[in-house]
């Protein structure tokens, strides 16, 4: 990706990950193992909403842009039960999605101030595209742990 500069590419590459990471490690589950929670682990299905629904709150509030009711009702339901196949087509649509919005900064706006959360801490769209990357990954390590547990 040496058309997009470091901070976009390196985010754009965690997401590439775990992609990848997903279709190896969860496409085969079955619904008993996608919602499992072995010894009281967040379930795999949780770690796959959590990696998406956080990538939108997260760009976002990049984006300049307060989170939707329907973000915060989306929050609310990351633990619910459901079709391991609805969390896959989930995972691989919202993975897309911020894919192309990632895509959409310019490195003009990495240093603007944005806010995050109710209380509006302050971080810039740099620091919120970073922590795209790192948080994807930190919940991809954790799907990955989940699934060996499961699966065996």
């Amino acid at each position: 990706m040496t058309e997009v500069e470091p901070v976009r590419r390196a985010v754009l590459h965690a997401l590439e990950l775990a992609g990848e990471d997903v279709l190896r490690w969860a496409e085969g589950l079955s619904d008993a193992e996608m919602f499992a929670r072995p010894a009281g682990l967040p379930s795999v299905a949780f770690q796959l909403r959590h990696i998406v629904r956080s990538l939108d709150r997260l760009l976002t509030y990049a984006e300049g842009r307060p989170l939707s009711e329907a973000q915060l009702a989306a929050l609310k339901t990351e633990m619910d039960a459901g079709a391991a196949a609805e969390v896959l087509a989930e995972f691989r649509e919202g993975l897309v999605g911020a894919v192309e919005r990632v895509r959409a900064f310019g490195p003009e706006s990495f240093a603007e101030v944005r806010g995050v959360g109710r209380k509006g801490l302050p971080t810039t769209v740099a620091g919120l595209l970073i922590h795209c990357a790192e948080h994807t990954q930190r919940h991809v390590g954790q799907m990955v742990t989940t699934v060996k547990v499961v699966a065996g």
